[in-house]
């Protein structure tokens, strides 16, 4: 995959991506010591403003955040320098460590000063300051390699009171992209900062594009021969409470974005050399391209028989360290190989669907923050993903190649829910949508059948029947083959328990997958002993609960909200309870339990005989997003529903006997 977007360099709460692809000629994994350019402007430390201290958190007093950016031949240089005051023990714990990471085979870095001064003495503690580097796979088990490294230094001697100064300078020296450069930077933390800068010297016939983000900030412009240097400073910014749940296009904090290019065009067209699709193909997997060929006459089904080949016969395992990270392996590395990562089988599959008469292209775009693709900057660092455009006639198809064991034909085909892709196509390419499916029938419908027990001492019998679609139908097929059966089942009867005390497990866990229509169903069967049903008087105030998504639903604190409210994925979910062998007709409640918001919908109907008992319960997702304003609204919703999701009756009850 694409490394996810993140600075080399990480500092508290800022986060700034550079645009910059690395050669590894320049891989260095050594924190080294120097004095910084003459380039870079020395600035006195600013005072924080008390006004502010009780905002303070974990100890710290943020001083000085600043960058400074300048081009170089061949690449990028930046400095980047940060300070703050210790002013309490917490403080001490967190402000004597000072740890980053970066990538030894993109990254040199020289640490310019480490300063620790005390009641206005400065005493430096670079030149005796040890620098340990050690690399951390955080995602190795999920199969993810990037080779970053992290960087550990402990400060001696520091105190309560110290202000901790230091300053380093990155050089970064691109091999793809030369051109292309990105910043971005948050004008305001969730804390106090005296003062953020950010200051970046450009060939003044480069002109830059600036993007703002909920922030007036101008820069303070200077034209000094061919250079340009452009200046932005935020001077005690009152702290932004963070946010959760939010969109991915809501950026929690103001922000300023820099871009050297305003056409996703350039970013496209630096990627292309990278992404032939006419490569050659081993003979073997050239073979079954010409047999899914001569078994399937129509597009559309040659496009999902080789989606599924690459999805199900290349294991996904991702190695970016260097030009990795960037860069596919041809295909028939891949294929030798038998892994791949994001990179490896986009080009794969979009190479063996050209073959198969099929328009196809890789395409940009990233897991987490896709949506926020479509108001952003152009920049290469904007992506820590590649999926695959197919187009049909005029009906477009978004396919992750890394998914696996996905369901359905083209007419049901689930696109990946990431919010905006970049096709690599020469001339043409533009940020593209990528369209949800509006969900007409629950993805998820769950059936619980209680047959209460006809004579006394007999066991209740209880079958749960649940029929997944669509993308629940995916996400539980690759759960069915991803943990054992026994586990999943021990899982479900954890659940049951905690309702209904005593269950036990009459059967394993069945189940049935219908790939081509993306439907799995399992079954499960459990009884209730008569001594639990009758212990605590469980059948007199017997449970019956929905499990339609309620608590998936954020419940965020709203005080001082500004943001929306994300609501994720569509969601369209059913629940249904029947009860048998009553002797008695129950009812459900006399008022509408319906909750219609614009935001989300939620029903429950009910019908009843003199022996049985049924209620269905519907939840539905209207809108991706709550707006700050109708919050308040929203939450006294998602309240309701909790209410009226579970009911409770007597099923002992029994009418009496006419005389």
């Amino acid at each position: 995959m694409l490394p996810v977007t993140s600075s080399a360099i990480s500092r508290l709460f800022v986060l700034i991506a550079f645009t910059v692809f690395c050669a590894p000629a320049l891989a260095d994994a050594e924190i080294h010591k120097g004095s910084p350019g003459a380039w870079i402007d020395r600035i006195e430390l600013p005072k924080a403003d008390p006004r502010l201290d009780s905002r303070i958190k974990s100890g710290i007093s943020n001083l000085v955040s600043e960058y400074q950016i300048r081009q170089r031949p061949g690449g990028i240089e930046a400095f980047d320098r940060y300070a703050y005051r210790i002013v309490d023990r917490t403080g001490l714990e967190r402000g004597a460590v000072i740890n980053f990471e970066f990538d030894p085979a993109t990254s040199q870095i020289t640490m310019n000063w480490l300063n620790i001064i005390r009641d206005g003495v400065v005493i430096d503690r670079l030149p005796g300051a040890t620098f340990d580097v050690f690399r951390r796979e955080k995602d190795a088990e999920k199969g993810l390699f990037d080779g970053w490294l992290t960087a550990y230094v402990n400060v001696d001697d520091v105190r309560v009171g110290d202000i901790i100064d230091y300053g380093r300078t990155t050089v970064r020296t691109p091999i793809v992209g030369a051109d292309l450069f990105f910043h971005s930077v948050a004008m305001a933390w969730g804390e106090p900062v005296a003062l953020i800068r950010e200051k970046v010297i450009w060939p003044a016939n480069q002109p830059l594009n600036i993007h703002q983000v909920r922030t007036d900030i101008q820069p303070d412009i200077k034209t000094d021969g061919a250079s340009k240097t452009y200046t932005w400073q935020s001077i005690n910014p009152a702290p932004v409470k963070p946010e959760e749940n939010l969109p991915a296009d809501f950026l929690t904090y103001p922000t300023i974005q820099i871009s050297s290019t305003a056409k996703w065009q350039d970013v496209v067209d630096a990627m292309l050399p990278y992404y032939r699709l006419d490569q050659e193909l081993p003979a073997a997997f050239q073979s079954k391209l010409d047999d899914i060929a001569a078994r399937y006459a129509s597009p559309e089904d040659r496009m999902i028989e080789a989606m599924r080949l690459v999805q199900d016969t290349i294991r996904y395992v991702s190695l970016s360290m260097g030009r990795g990270s960037y860069i596919p392996r041809s295909p028939g590395t891949v294929i030798a190989s038998g892994f791949g990562d994001c990179k490896d089988k986009a080009l794969l599959l979009a190479s063996s669907l050209r073959r198969l008469g099929v328009e196809a292209d890789p395409a940009l775009t990233d897991l987490d923050d896709g949506l926020a693709l479509g108001d952003m900057l152009p920049t290469i660092r904007a992506f820590d993903h590649v999926i695959v455009k197919a187009t049909i006639k005029s009906q477009i198809y978004w396919i992750d190649a890394t998914n696996y064991l996905q369901g359905g034909r083209a007419e049901n085909l689930v696109p990946p829910d990431y919010g905006f892709a970049l096709p690599i196509v020469a001339g043409k390419a533009r940020m593209e949508k990528i369209e949800r499916k509006e969900l007409f029938q629950p993805t998820t419908f769950v059936s619980e059948a209680f047959d209460f027990p006809k004579l006394k001492g007999e066991a209740l019998k209880l079958t749960v029947s649940t029929t997944y679609r669509d993308a629940d139908a995916d996400s539980m097929r690759y759960r069915l083959v991803s943990q054992s059966a026994t586990k999943l089942a021990d899982d479900y009867l954890q659940y049951y328990n905690r309702q209904y005390p005593g269950m036990t497990s009459l059967e394993p866990l069945s189940t049935h997958d219908d790939r081509d229509g993306n439907v799995v169903s399992t079954v499960e069967s459990y009884e209730l002993p008569a001594d639990d049903l009758d212990a605590d008087d469980l059948i007199k105030n017997f449970p019956l609960k929905a499990d339609v998504g309620i608590s998936n639903l954020p419940e965020p604190d709203m005080v001082g909200r500004a943001g929306p409210v994300w609501l994720g994925s569509p969601m369209f979910k059913r629940h249904q309870c029947i009860v048998r062998n009553l002797k008695a007709e129950f009812v459900g409640p006399e008022k509408s339990d319906d909750v219609i918001t614009p935001y989300v919908a939620f029903k429950a109907r009910w019908s009843s005989t003199p022996t049985e008992f049924q209620v269905d319960w519907f939840l539905k997702t209207i809108n991706e997003r709550v707006p700050a304003k109708d919050i308040g609204s929203y939450l006294r919703s998602r309240r309701k529903m909790g209410d009226n999701a579970s009911w409770s009756y007597n099923f002992s009850y029994s009418e009496p006997e006419a005389n």
